[in-house]
């Protein structure tokens, strides 16, 4: 016992050492999107603990609602949704026209989660604009998407896991639009060493930090046409997905 006592005592002494060491690295940095106990803001940088944030949501949908509110999104919440199975959602809502304040999405009228939209608001607002400037000196005008409710297992079987699509916690993206009307598909311009492809897996890699899974078409074929971003719960480990 008096071993277990002391391993346990250190144990306890790591993890305070280990917390207080974050908090004054975050601290230091001026980035208290680092740190596990801040609230999330959606206008704020990308830190260490946005995805985990973000996921959480899940569980509180007034708090979604209001960081949309409070960054600016417009959008309006649909009503609840039940079907087979799983299917169905109590917490979707539908982006209002501009999308995620400065971008649109098409086809218009995207309905999706609300954690999922507050993932694709940080994602367009962090990642992709900043992509775009980079490679292309210009802005995305929108977003082309394969849609984000669908009441189905995953790949469309008939037994197995239930797909993120049946509760709406996921969405396709195809591909973009720029301001000059330049489109970028996922499906014609994934391989290559152009700008497009730089700026695809500019994007695809940027995902990773908002959502806790990201599929593209290096992941397998039935990804070859589209970028597939969730927020699955993956445990109290918070595992993710990105390839």
């Amino acid at each position: 016992m008096r071993a277990l006592r002391r391993t346990l005592g250190w144990l306890t002494g790591l993890v305070i050492v280990g917390a207080l060491g974050l908090l004054l690295w975050a601290t230091l940095r001026g980035r208290p999107q680092d740190l596990p106990w801040t609230p999330l803001d959606l206008g704020q940088p990308v830190g260490m603990m946005t995805g985990r944030k973000l996921v959480a949501l899940r569980q509180d949908f007034p708090a979604c609602r209001a960081l949309l509110d409070a960054a600016g999104v417009a959008y309006t919440a649909l009503p609840p949704r039940s079907g087979e199975g799983q299917c169905g959602y109590s917490d979707g809502v539908r982006f209002a026209p501009g999308g995620a304040r400065r971008i649109a999405f098409a086809p218009a009228g995207l309905g999706i989660a609300c954690p999922v939209a507050a993932a694709l608001t940080m994602w367009e607002w962090t990642v992709v604009q900043p992509a775009a400037q980079r490679h292309f000196g210009k802005a995305v005008a929108s977003i082309d998407h394969f849609g984000s409710y669908s009441c189905r297992r995953i790949y469309g079987r008939d037994a197995g896991t239930w797909s993120e699509h049946s509760t709406a916690n996921a969405v396709d993206v195809a591909g973009f639009r720029l301001t000059d009307g330049t489109r970028i598909t996922v499906a014609g311009d994934w391989k290559g060493d152009d700008p497009k492809a730089g700026f695809l897996h500019d994007v695809r890699d940027g995902a990773c930090t908002v959502f806790a899974t990201m599929l593209s078409p290096d992941y397998n074929a039935a990804h070859a046409d589209h970028l597939h971003l969730d927020q699955a719960e993956r445990g109290a480990m918070g595992w993710r997905a990105c390839r």
